[in-house]
């Protein structure tokens, strides 16, 4: 709480009420409501990379898809990494049933964010736009894929460690070329999509957002959306279809599964496994799953 205090003696805000977010599971969040009435965010990042990362992205989309508006930033201190002071969007996270509708323009937000072409392969920082290693798509994947093996290494059953090593070569080797650089989300979930009544109402959480290739943006579109409601799919598809061509997910999925996954066991151990417990076995059922272990 002496976080968001500061926040608030920082961006001089007149405030009534101050209501935790609990759905935020990277960042601190926090719903202010002002003097004037107003709802407002304010977001906490767990870096000051995310931070910069967040408010770079959020200016660029500003007009070009729903997000919340930048209001103020500040920038942080020795001890706390900054925060930014977002809009309210009308909407509520989309984590129930995804009818038809919804999943048409789930789509169609998804390829407008696709089709906001990148610098190159790379991210935003505080004075630009840092290009990746060679500013190449793949070895970014694999390289950090094998950042990632040997603290999976330690947490994962040997032979289900080894079966994910060894798939995951195998398919990384007929990946076609990456589509891009484009604008990708990185955790394009329900959880992330607002929702106001049939409408989708906004986008949120850009601070994993980078110039990348469209396809790693399906991995929980699949995940949570298709797989939860196969209906959803050819609608989803339509959607995004009407704005930019997709490309064949078939041969790209299979290999994001289980780089995700690594990712999410990395992040459990990183921000504590006995908390995360729930997430970490989830993401171990999906490595399983995925291998046919």
């Amino acid at each position: 709480m002496s976080s968001i205090l500061k926040v608030i003696e920082e961006l001089k805000l007149n405030v009534l009420s101050i209501d935790d977010v609990p759905e935020s599971y990277s960042s601190d969040v926090y719903k202010l409501t002002l003097a004037s009435g107003e709802n407002v965010f304010v977001k906490i990042p767990f870096n000051k990379e995310k931070l910069n990362r967040e408010f770079q992205m959020l200016e660029a989309l500003e007009g070009i898809l729903p997000v919340p508006k930048v209001l103020d930033i500040w920038y942080g201190d020795e001890r706390t990494t900054g925060a930014l002071l977002l809009s309210a969007i009308q909407g509520t996270p989309c984590t129930g049933d995804i009818d038809e509708k919804r999943s048409y323009q789930i789509g169609m937000y998804l390829a407008m964010l696709h089709e906001v072409k990148a610098p190159g392969y790379g991210y935003y920082v505080t004075d630009g736009f840092k290009l990746l290693d060679q500013n190449n798509w793949r070895l970014y994947i694999k390289s950090t894929f094998e950042k990632w093996t040997e603290p999976c290494k330690e947490i994962l059953d040997p032979a289900l460690y080894e079966r994910c090593i060894l798939h995951f070569d195998e398919i990384f080797s007929a990946l076609p070329e990456p589509d891009g650089p484009c604008m990708v989300h990185m955790d394009f979930r329900p959880g992330n999509i607002l929702v106001n009544g049939s409408e989708v109402a906004g986008i949120i959480d850009f601070e994993s957002a980078r110039g990348g290739s469209s396809e790693i943006d399906f991995t929980k579109v699949n995940r949570y959306i298709w797989e939860a409601n196969p209906k959803t799919k050819l609608p989803f598809i339509e959607g995004y279809q009407s704005i930019r061509p997709m490309m064949v997910l078939e041969n790209v999925l299979p290999l994001y599964d289980i780089y995700d996954a690594f990712s999410s066991v990395v992040w459990c151990e990183n921000r504590g496994m006995e908390k995360n417990e729930t997430f970490l076995q989830e993401n171990i059922l999906i490595l399983r799953n995925s291998v046919g272990y």
